[in-house]
């Protein structure tokens, strides 16, 4: 398929084609000049931050390094399997000495920055509300849990504001890093990024997501399938109710959402973000269960293959929009590319063409509310009034009939 992986950066072929690939893939074009620019508009790397969580309990987090035996890595050569880097993250309790975690490795988010056309060295990886190894917090019954899967040429971090809020309010939340489609690290300082020359499909994502689904049966049961059984967090495998599943992806996760669900009975709900719902075979198949599309670029009206997939949902189901909304809003770099912005002298003219119109803010708070409230819904019977229509509190926010 490929020579073996060599875990170095330039292995990732920087092309003005792939620039402007991942820009499109956070919604914008690269600006013209930015990385001249930033030299003189910023000498010392800017901190960049995300906003704090709503839920009353403070959260925990751990990494799992997983090896797929079941699944030969052709790219790393031969006797090797699939590896792939996930974070699990919950309510926790005594955090006071726990260390929080970082958004991503600062090799993940020099590799991430260089990759949409920003300096290396711009800026430093938020620290998230996440405490390392915190023992979990339970408050009697077990917690329903939530699986993340990313977009093309991202990372597992990407949507941690909605990874926060719900593990605030009671979930337990994982996320998995889609090896040579993702920016990522392993425990031994490997670093891998996307590779162009590896293709990796919906349906690859969705095997991705049913291995993690098994590995969490593991830790429900008492076994640790970290790959060097790094101790996990104390509590944790009693706290998971896998009778209690939901699932959400951005852009190509979200297709992926949507493919796991129609071959797993173990996802509940489903939440897409901004999916254009394109697989091989194409998305035909009837779901009964709950689901729901949050869109931006990838419409019923301008994307055939999301019109299609919406005709095949028989249950509960929503689509909506917020104005000014474009691909990369209800994601974490809605918030983190005006940051960067400042740090390179990026116009007040350009910034749209990389997050639209949608203020970061009111973006955030929709980050947080919908998604909180579609899994508050269908994972503990919950009913709020946010899903039944359009809200005073978000008027950017559009129902699709």
């Amino acid at each position: 398929m490929t020579a073996p992986v060599t875990a170095r950066i330039d292995r990732v072929r920087m092309t003005r084609r792939r620039l402007i690939g991942t820009a499109l893939a956070v919604g914008g074009a690269v600006p013209i000049g930015v990385a001249g620019r930033a030299s003189a508009a910023q000498s010392t790397p800017v901190r960049l931050t995300l906003p704090a969580p709503t839920g009353p309990y403070p959260v925990g987090t751990v990494r799992l390094h997983l090896v797929d035996r079941a699944r030969p890595d052709p790219v790393a050569g031969p006797g090797r399997h699939r590896e792939s880097m996930a974070s699990v993250w919950y309510p926790a309790r005594d955090v006071g000495q726990y260390p929080r975690t970082r958004w991503t490795a600062p090799a993940v988010l020099r590799a991430y920055l260089t990759s949409g056309g920003f300096p290396a060295d711009v800026a430093l990886a938020p620290l998230t509300v996440g405490h390392e190894g915190a023992p979990v917090r339970r408050t009697g019954a077990r917690l329903p849990v939530v699986v993340f899967s990313h977009g093309a040429h991202d990372h597992r971090a990407s949507n941690t504001i909605i990874v926060q809020e719900l593990a605030s309010h009671g979930y337990v939340v994982v996320t998995v890093d889609h090896t040579y489609d993702a920016f990522t690290e392993f425990p031994d300082g490997r670093l891998l990024v996307p590779l162009d020359d590896v293709a990796l499909f919906p349906a690859d994502f969705a095997t991705d997501i049913r291995f993690v689904l098994d590995r969490l049966e593991d830790v429900a049961a008492g076994r640790n399938p970290d790959v060097r059984h790094r101790p996990l967090p104390t509590g944790l495998s009693g706290a998971l109710d896998l009778r209690r599943i939901g699932m959400f992806g951005w852009s190509k996760g979200a297709t992926a959402t949507a493919l796991v669900m129609n071959d797993d009975q173990r996802v509940r709900a489903g939440l897409g973000l901004d999916g254009p719902m394109q697989s091989r075979p194409p998305l035909t198949t009837d779901l009964d269960r709950p689901f729901m599309l949050m869109t931006a670029r990838f419409t019923r009206a301008e994307e055939p293959s999301v019109a299609q997939f919406w005709s095949h949902l028989r249950g509960w189901r929503r689509d909506v929009q917020a104005d000014g909304a474009v691909h990369s809003s209800y994601g974490d770099n809605q918030v983190l590319i005006p940051q960067l912005a400042k740090a390179v002298g990026m116009s007040d003219e350009e910034l749209p063409g990389w997050i639209g119109t949608l203020d970061p803010a009111r973006a955030q708070r929709i980050q947080q509310a919908y998604p909180l409230a579609f899994f508050d819904l269908h994972l503990r019977g919950r009913r709020g009034r946010l899903l039944d229509g359009p809200s005073a509190a978000f008027p950017e926010v559009k129902f699709i009939p």
